[in-house]
């Protein structure tokens, strides 16, 4: 597996060769966030919000779907889908799994209190 954190802006990557599940690559330049995620069969990314940035998914391998604000929408290789900022999300991995990059303007690393985290 690659290093998930790449801060490296000038050389190519191969989105297509890391293997193993969840994030395989990310880039963090000044201004932007890419980060690398594949998923086996049926895996669920747990429904979140991101209430600060949109987002962009280009599916890179095989298929899925993405329910936004309680809308599905089919994702399969070679297709993309911006989930605007203040909306909720999930993905699910279809059959044989996806790999997927997301890519967001840059924002601060976010830290909870401990207390937050526990509650």
């Amino acid at each position: 597996m690659q290093d998930v954190a790449d801060t490296r802006t000038d050389a190519p990557v191969d989105l297509l060769g890391p293997e193993g599940a969840g994030p395989l690559w990310g880039l963090a330049a000044e201004d932007l966030n890419a980060t690398l995620l594949a998923w086996p069969a049926g895996h669920e990314v747990a429904e979140h919000r991101n209430d600060e940035l949109d987002v962009l998914i280009v599916v890179l391998a095989g298929v899925g779907t993405a329910v936004v604000d309680g809308r599905e929408h089919a994702l399969a290789a070679g297709t993309a889908l911006l989930v605007a900022k203040g909306s909720a999300r999930l993905i699910r991995a279809g059959a044989g799994g996806v790999r997927y990059l997301t890519v967001h303007r840059r924002r601060a690393l976010q830290i909870q209190p401990l207390a937050a985290v526990a509650s």
